[in-house]
């Protein structure tokens, strides 16, 4: 999402050029410019200014369109975020951060290939999660009021018209987070809240075809408008329509090849049962 956003502004910049009749290298020398920065510019080798927009729109002739291009530009600065940028002031601050986006949103779908998500943790996984987090980036030592924030912001399972779709790969259920003791207490907490009206949970066995589609990042879906895609580094935030409707047909195939009621819950208790040895 975000390569292909820079590349747009950046084709942008080269048509208002070209439609203005001026070469690269006669842009540079107006603007005062290296003769390679126009080619950079377009090629989104190198991200521009908002200053640099304003000196190529006024010098093409274009100045009506800066405004927003500039509006732009600050999209994609804002659509990635490093962990180690937001958790600076700690992991309190990360967790409140996005309680207003939770609050407000109604329908919420997540998937997940690497760990049971945010709404459905107990406290025990919470904590083991954070303080892993916390020792690997070395960050200061608020993990207490971290999972008290995040334990918290689950009341949106029970208040209000929120509504979750919530979508696991099975082998999620098999990672040891927290050890053996945790996982077991995490599990049975997933066949609780399965039965909550707010919550549709599917697991993706680990025999399902996987031909149409292989497991994938995890990603978040607030509405119809926000999807927060989550890596090592940091994470990635989406809002134009296109990439909505990307994340909306991924969630589609992944819900086909899920289970739900029963039969997720069968595949809930066979991870216990091999937890248990």
């Amino acid at each position: 999402m975000l390569q292909q956003a820079r590349q747009a502004l950046a084709v942008r910049l080269r048509e208002i050029r070209v439609e203005a009749g001026l070469t690269a290298s006669a842009l540079a020398a107006a603007a005062g410019w290296h003769r390679t920065k126009v080619s950079k510019l377009e090629h989104s080798a190198t991200m521009p200014s908002a200053e640099d927009i304003r000196t190529w729109c006024r010098l093409c002739g274009a100045e009506d369109q800066a405004a927003e291009l500039v509006s732009s530009l600050v999209a994609v600065d804002t659509m990635w975020t490093e962990w180690r940028r937001l958790e600076r002031t700690g992991l309190r601050h990360v967790q409140e951060a996005v309680l207003p986006l939770w609050e407000r949103t109604r329908r919420i779908r997540i998937y997940s290939s690497w760990l049971i998500p945010g709404p459905l943790q107990t406290e025990g996984y919470i904590r083991a999660l954070l303080d892993a987090t916390r020792r690997r980036r070395k960050l200061l030592d608020d993990v207490d009021q971290a999972t008290a924030v995040r334990l918290a912001k689950q009341d949106v399972l029970y208040k209000g018209e929120h509504r979750f779709a919530i979508l696991l790969e099975e082998s999620v259920l098999r990672y040891r987070i927290g050890g053996p003791a945790v996982l077991e207490t995490q599990l049975r907490h997933l066949l609780s809240v399965m039965s909550l009206p707010s919550v549709s949970l599917g697991i993706i066995p680990l025999d399902a075809d996987r031909s149409l589609l292989r497991p994938v990042e995890m990603f978040f879906m607030f509405d119809e408008v926000q999807v927060n895609v989550e890596f090592v580094s940091g994470w990635l935030r989406g809002t134009t329509p296109r990439e909505i409707a990307m994340y909306d047909q991924t969630f589609g195939l992944l819900s086909r090849m899920a289970v739900h009621g029963k039969r997720a819950r069968e595949i809930v208790v066979n991870a216990l049962d091999i937890l248990g040895g």
